[in-house]
């Protein structure tokens, strides 16, 4: 059963995003584009689960499928679209996971909906702490549920990336 651990920024975690990072980028080549530190883990100060969100955007995400042996090869099971039409998701270490992976096709929504979210977050402190507080909340409260914890904050999370496209969409408009 998959605890659900949410901890306090660590200083660590830029770092370990950069060398899982090389490692995926020797896997894929010249198929990827960009790799990028998503989630939780990618906001300095945010409370979150100790699992490095990574999300390669590649060229053309019908070639992604075969490179699950090598990412198998590197600790990583493939998952497929796993419940998102377009995007490939990777998991590393087993119920004790240390790292997933979203990869999406250049151009894809869930790609800027990610960095937007992320970069909200970044810009915005006092939303980034209300929502480390939901989550610390709610690993507390569903400490075995993960499916719980996430329902959970889904509304807060649905809010936040609202905010966070149309600042996007702003930002965009007035460079």
């Amino acid at each position: 059963m998959r605890q659900v651990q949410v901890v306090p920024y660590k200083d660590q975690w830029p770092n370990l995003f950069l060398e899982e990072a090389v490692r995926i980028r020797e896997v894929f080549g010249e198929e990827v584009i960009d790799i990028h530190h998503i989630g939780s883990t990618a906001v300095p100060g945010l409370a979150a689960k100790p699992i490095i969100d990574i999300m390669p955007v590649v060229r053309d995400i019908m070639q992604v499928d075969q490179y699950d042996r090598q990412m198998a090869a590197i600790g990583y099971e493939g998952k497929g679209e796993f419940g998102i039409p377009g995007r490939r998701y990777f998991r590393k270490g087993g119920d004790n996971r240390s790292h997933h992976v979203h990869v999406f096709q250049q151009g894809d929504k869930g790609v800027t909906r990610h960095l937007a979210f992320r970069d909200y977050l970044r810009s915005h402190p006092d939303i980034a702490r209300k929502y480390g507080a939901k989550k610390r909340e709610l690993a507390g409260q569903f400490p075995t549920d993960m499916e719980a914890y996430i329902n959970g904050k889904s509304q807060l999370v649905q809010e936040i990336e609202q905010m966070a496209l149309a600042w996007h969409q702003n930002i965009r408009l007035q460079s």
